[in-house]
């Protein structure tokens, strides 16, 4: 359990060093699709490094049906 743990945590620590050497961190506000796009980065870890480029393009959220009143 322990290295399991561990080695999340150096997975994680990869995905957020890649988001920050893409800049990802930096600028003004962010919309859905940058927050989408650093979740992803930070969330594929060491595979940044082996070509994967993962980026959110949109994130519309389809109309949600409203209940009568």
């Amino acid at each position: 359990m322990r290295i399991g743990s561990v080695i999340l945590l150096i997975w994680l620590a990869v995905g957020i060093t890649a988001s920050a050497q893409r800049d990802y961190f930096e600028g003004g506000p962010r919309d859905c699709a940058g927050l989408g796009t650093i979740a992803v980065t930070v969330i594929a870890g060491p595979l940044n490094y082996m070509g994967v480029n993962p980026k959110v393009e949109n994130c519309d959220i389809p109309d949600i049906p409203q209940p009568s009143p």
